[in-house]
């Protein structure tokens, strides 16, 4: 791999709460075009780390990050970053579907023209609901509002309001832990389509999501018996993470030995 592969490189990550250090010394390369999943037990980090990618984190009061986070080889915080600009190339699309109040078309049509977008609106509504799989199914409602769908065509329509805003990178934290077996078949079949355009990063508890769907996959662990502290312990190809680990710990958790 050459450094032109990775989109994303954290280097020395620390993000805290105040004086509480919720993510400590995390190391990672996300590859291009590839889906990486983030595993682990519960309160070790995943979803502060995913939110370190786009800055998100700074929406919560009190949070420091330390370290790197590279993006085509620009630290995301250096000074002279817009936290805005970071957030219009890497997309995020959360646990709970939160689709605006607003039409289906608005959906789409609101952040691309907040954004600036000066081409053709319809045809970029048609494209981003084709690319989140969802145009057959709401083209000829697209004034009802998003909130009338179904979780899982609610959890599509995020999914394509991310996409209209031309992202290189779409963070998705648990996209799929509400929604029933079809509706997440359906989302899983999604992230597979769109990482031929798109890097995508999925934080999840789901095992066999993350063995389906993903190229690489972090696990993370708390830093140790004393710490709170959650840190990446392994990074590999997910087939060599699920049957392989090199870290015991990895192997008690995917085996479901863990605790």
């Amino acid at each position: 791999m050459t450094d032109n592969d990775y989109i994303l490189e954290a280097h020395d990550l620390n993000v805290f709460y105040g004086s509480f250090r919720a993510v400590a010394a995390v190391n990672l390369n996300i590859l291009r075009n590839n889906i990486t999943a983030i595993i682990g037990p519960s309160g070790c980090g995943k979803s502060t780390l995913l939110r370190s990618f786009n800055r998100m984190n700074e929406l919560y009061t009190g949070t420091r990050t330390e370290g790197e986070v590279r993006f085509d080889g620009q630290n995301l915080y250096d000074k002279d970053v817009d936290p805005v600009e970071v957030r219009y190339r890497i997309g995020m699309v959360f646990q709970k579907a939160n689709p605006f109040p607003k039409s289906i078309y608005e959906n789409i049509a609101w952040g691309a023209r907040i954004h600036g977008f000066k081409g053709n609106m319809d045809e970029l509504v048609e494209f981003s609901l084709r690319q989140a799989a969802l145009w057959d199914e709401v083209k000829d409602i697209l004034k009802q509002s998003g909130l009338s769908l179904s979780g899982g065509q609610q959890q599509r329509l995020c999914i394509a309001r991310a996409i209209a805003i031309q992202p290189e990178v779409i963070l998705m934290d648990e996209p799929a832990s509400a929604l029933d077996p079809i509706a997440t078949l359906k989302i899983e079949e999604l992230m597979q389509d769109l990482k031929k355009k798109y890097t995508i990063v999925i934080v999840t508890h789901n095992m066999q999501q993350a063995a389906r769907v993903s190229d690489f996959t972090a696990m993370m662990m708390l830093a140790g018996t004393e710490s709170r502290s959650g840190t990446v312990i392994e990074f590999d190809a997910t087939n060599r993470i699920f049957t392989r680990p090199s870290d015991k710990r990895t192997e008690d958790y995917v085996t479901g030995r863990f605790g």
